[in-house]
């Protein structure tokens, strides 16, 4: 168990600000600090006594960090860049991109980069959320969250210090109450043991419908230049290639502009019925992408609907990303926002009869934090409402801060996207973490692999065997696509498989042999990634290099 070094934790109310630093429960005159370990889980709650405004609250244990031992923090969401860390690495943020560039492409906006601590001079310092571990060898001191619905848990590490901070993203709450600030589990064991405790704890239920899946899906072969033909064309191939595939879902480029969802693009699409009613003739579930926070500057929903939009503090529209031209963030708390959602969904899901969504940019919904919610509370309002929208229709959420998306999705993204080469341009290697980049996604889907049939079935993103339009080496296609099969419960590529010759065939089949395989342990050692797995029986090592 960890040592509490102290509880900090500040509030004010008018012009009065109070700050406290305890092991103990404490009153002030406004609200009351109550403290308790019970076996493995610490509480750190506040109970006002007239309206008070959250400044911060933290809980500092001591901890001790082995020089061989290994770190995993959550990254903030599904594209962040997420793996083992040793004691004397470092996180860098945004500090390497200039101003200008960072504003111009709105890079703040896709991860915690407003309101998380980043300290990239110093060695040893680094953060994630919700949930985290220190690794030795087998042993697992492992960290979660079990109230991420109040507000997100960030998790600090100081390996120079010998502490483990645990802080909660509540600054400008507005508490009338109670409010249930830190709840964590902390314990150590096995890997199984405490990841099979923690989402016990939550009381994460899978709907038992969500089997793995194998399938296609448009982007990386025609990205948004999709067409009801060249579908047609790969549907076909998808069909006719051996394995029978699950899902064939449709991505960005079928709609006018990203908001407009049911603007059709009648250049390309009869309507979206028809398709989806060839899919399921073809024996796959059809799917379709939507971004439903999402307003693309150009939109005829954010010509028209300004008022639906949430807005900054300097009262400017809020930008979601750099995404198309541009997008802004829609306001859920607004009535017609959610009336027209209603009806996106209503009319995707049993009009046009897509029985998969694929729900992205999911993290723009919150992140501006309201004086009565917390960004964790918004974004936790904000999967409630689109699991009551979509029914029995499987959803795969993606770009979603994974604590919220427990239990709320059938399939969940867990890395950023592939790309058509290993590691892009070095000078993109200074952008965001949640940049494009094929080797960052495949460490998430290692070491994010134990979240797969826990907290929902992992996306690992496609695989890319082809070698058209493709500058991955051989040997990378065939990392990504073998690391996906055995770390995964979705293996959808974007591949024309009419087009694979014999040796992308044989891999094809591999990876499919590989899917009922188990991870037993993984290790990042410099730039060699080592797997022990149990191949049907058979426990046989893997390396792959990821230089």
């Amino acid at each position: 168990m960890l040592k509490l070094k102290t509880v900090e934790w500040s509030y004010s109310v008018g012009e009065e600000h109070f700050t406290v630093s305890t092991l103990h429960d404490v009153a002030t005159p406004y609200a009351t600090l109550r403290i308790r370990t019970q076996g493995d889980v610490f509480t750190a709650s506040v109970r006002a006594k007239a309206p008070i405004v959250m400044g911060s609250l933290k809980a500092v244990f001591e901890k001790d960090y082995p020089k061989d031992c290994r770190i995993f923090l959550n990254g903030y969401q599904s594209w962040t860049d997420s793996t083992e860390h040793g004691i004397h690495d470092t996180m860098r943020g945004l500090s390497a991109v200039p101003r200008n560039i960072s504003e111009k492409y709105a890079f703040p906006q896709y991860g915690d980069y407003t309101f998380a601590r980043y300290q990239p001079l110093r060695r040893g310092a680094m953060h994630g959320f919700t949930y985290g571990y220190v690794r030795e060898e087998t042993v697992f001191s492992f960290a979660g969250s079990l109230g991420e619905r109040s507000g997100f848990t960030c998790l600090y590490t100081d390996t120079q210090d010998g502490t483990l901070t645990f802080e909660k993203d509540c600054k400008g709450l507005t508490v009338e109450d109670e409010f249930e600030g830190l709840h964590l589990l902390l314990c150590e064991g096995a890997e199984q043991v405490v990841f099979d405790r923690y989402f016990s704890m939550l009381g994460v239920r899978l709907r038992e419908e969500a089997k793995p899946l194998y399938g296609y899906t448009s982007w990386y072969r025609h990205y948004q230049n999709i067409s009801e033909e060249t579908l047609l064309h790969d549907l076909d191939a998808m069909r006719s290639a051996g394995h029978k595939p699950d899902v064939f879902q449709i991505d960005d480029g079928y709609q006018t502009a990203v908001g407009d969802w049911l603007h059709i693009d009648h250049t390309k699409f009869q309507d979206m019925g028809t398709i989806a009613a060839k899919i399921r003739e073809a024996g796959m579930l059809p799917g379709l992408w939507l971004a439903p926070f999402a307003a693309e500057a150009d939109s005829e929903l954010c010509l028209m609907h300004r008022d639906w939009l949430v807005r900054d503090e300097n009262g400017e529209l809020l930008r979601g990303g750099s995404n198309w031209s541009g997008f802004y963030v829609l306001d859920l708390y607004n009535e017609q926002v959610r009336s027209y959602l209603k009806e996106v969904f209503d009319t995707v899901i049993r009009q046009w009869g897509f029985g998969l969504v694929k729900l992205d940019f999911l993290y723009a919904v919150c992140i501006r934090p309201r004086p009565d919610k917390t960004r964790g509370r918004i974004m936790a309002d904000a999967m409630d409402f689109l699991r009551e929208c979509c029914g029995d229709a499987f959803i795969l959420g993606c770009g979603v801060p994974l604590g919220s998306a427990f239990g709320k999705v059938d399939y969940c993204r867990i890395g950023c996207d592939v790309s058509l080469d290993w590691n892009d341009k070095p000078h993109m290697r200074l952008m965001h973490r949640e940049r494009v980049s094929t080797k960052n996604t495949i460490l998430n889907t290692v070491f994010r692999r134990q979240l797969t049939g826990r907290a929902f079935l992992n996306d690992p993103d496609v695989f890319l065997l082809r070698s058209d339009g493709n500058a991955m080496t051989p040997e990378q296609r065939r990392t990504l696509g073998e690391i996906n099969a055995l770390c995964g419960d979705v293996l959808f590529t974007s591949d024309d498989l009419s087009g694979y010759d014999e040796e992308q065939r044989k891999l094809l089949d591999r990876m499919h042999r590989m899917r009922d395989s188990r991870i037993l342990t993984a290790d990042l050692t410099g730039s060699t990634l080592t797997l022990e797995v149990d191949y049907h029986g058979k426990y046989i090592l893997r390396a792959y290099e990821m230089s």
